[in-house]
């Protein structure tokens, strides 16, 4: 037997491919939106992928489940409370998987989800490993606030932290403490509150270090597990809805994308997401483009930003980081919102000025000063008393509670955000000068400057 563990970073999510080298059978858990990866360790190992489980349906990142079972005639397994529209076999409360030697067996467990199961890997008669979807993370357990508005079935946040106080104590904690604990994500997801770096623990030891296993009343629980949780990005009802029906191929819906002739302008009001360095796009950028620069994240502030009913243009330097940024889009299928998508080197017809770092340290006041951190941030203390504090995510919805009286200089905390905020202020406020701190903003932390 082969556990092979697949990392996507920009999103934190792990990914599973059990190999039983007995028959010479693949079983994939959680797969992500491109299945490429799993077809290579299965011809690698000259094995088949016979079966695709889905723990619920994802809020993250889009699956792969439905092309896989296309291509492969994989059966896909999922909880019958998903309700899914695609074909299935329902992997309820003691429904058994077997290859070989090895036993899947699995477990609902709601409380991310109604719907969430864990998968237990029995082999020789032994529980070895957990995998555990957005249930039991390293260090924390999955929040329950997302599907209040998603899913075939809906449920309260505290209705779903109750379950999972029941999910995690009376189930996942009944496991023998050498078990292997598997998520499907790591440090970084927005799925959780304080998930560890680990990519793999055990039961036991979670047991011991993670705070929402420790001894408490169920009241208690629902307390600490509702309270920090950071925000919803706008993509997450969208994904869920997407992973439900089951995601179209990967690689027909990327090349569905409008490739544009360079320097293309759009029309009038059109979203703009320009994802080129921050310093190329303060240079020469279209009129109300978004600066979100390319990265780790690049996704998640996509998704964050821009809403899955609106569509958009997409920017980059060059041809090659333009069809990395259609990659990542498609990873939370924002690929089907993409109007059109090009490469800018020719200058545009704005600019965004540069901020005098000095002049700004010296006289404050007479700046209006906007903090585009998360709440739970902001609650571990300002870097300036008086800036006003509205989050990255609703910045183009609440822009208009910003005084225009005086310039407007944008931080975060440490310069990527707020790249995308101050361009976002700037296209809503054209008549007002916006500056971005970027990176300075280190220089006034902790009263440092």
């Amino acid at each position: 037997m082969k556990i092979q563990q697949f990392e996507d970073k920009g999103l934190a999510h792990y990914s599973y491919a059990i190999l039983s080298e007995g028959t010479g059978e693949v079983v994939l858990i959680d797969p992500t939106r491109n299945p490429q990866p799993y077809y290579d360790f299965a011809a690698a190992s000259k094995a088949n992928i016979v079966a695709v489980i889905e723990t619920h349906p994802h809020a993250d990142f889009v699956s792969s489940h439905l092309e896989i079972h296309e291509a492969t005639g994989a059966t896909i397994y999922a909880h019958s409370m998903v309700g899914a529209d695609y074909p299935h076999q329902t992997f309820d409360e003691g429904a058994v998987l077997e290859l070989g030697d090895i036993r899947l067996k699995s477990l609902h467990t709601p409380g991310h989800s109604p719907d969430g199961i864990s998968i237990v890997l029995e082999l020789e008669g032994k529980d070895k490993a957990v995998f555990t979807g957005d249930t039991l993370f390293i260090g924390d357990v999955g929040r329950p606030d997302l599907r209040e508005s998603a899913g075939n079935i809906t449920a309260e946040r505290k209705e779903l932290a109750s379950q999972m106080y029941h999910s995690t104590r009376e189930k996942l904690m009944k496991l023998d403490d050498d078990v292997l604990v598997y998520p499907a994500h790591g440090a970084g997801t927005l799925c959780g509150k304080a998930l560890s770096e680990a990519n793999s623990s055990t039961i036991g030891a979670e047991k011991l270090s993670n705070y929402a296993l420790q001894e408490m009343s169920e009241e208690a629980f629902v307390k600490l597990l509702l309270e920090d949780q950071p925000f919803i990005p706008k993509y997450f009802s969208y994904n869920v809805a997407i992973n439900k029906q089951g995601a179209s191929a990967y690689k027909p819906s990327l090349k569905q994308v409008a490739r544009l002739a360079p320097d293309h302008q759009p029309e009038a009001g059109a979203v703009v997401i320009d994802a080129r360095a921050e310093k190329v796009f303060k240079q020469s950028h279209y009129q109300g483009a978004i600066n979100i620069q390319n990265g780790n994240k690049f996704e998640t502030w996509l998704g964050s930003i821009v809403d899955a009913k609106e569509s958009f243009y997409l920017v980059a330097a060059t041809e090659e980081e333009l069809e990395e940024l259609i990659e990542k889009a498609a990873k939370i299928g924002y690929e089907l919102l993409i109007s059109g998508a090009f490469v800018q080197n020719s200058p545009a017809n704005a600019s965004t000025p540069e901020i005098n770092v000095e002049a700004f340290s010296q006289h404050p006041d007479n700046y209006t000063i906007v903090d585009i951190r998360n709440a739970s941030e902001v609650k571990s203390g300002k870097f300036f008393e008086k800036a006003i504090n509205i989050p990255l995510p609703e910045l183009r919805e609440r822009t208009s509670e910003i005084p225009t009286d005086k310039p407007v200089v944008v931080h975060c905390a440490g310069g990527y955000r707020s790249a995308a905020g101050s361009s976002i202020v700037q296209a809503k406020l054209p008549d007002t000068k916006v500056l971005d701190l970027s990176e300075a903003v280190n220089d006034f932390k902790n009263g440092s400057r």
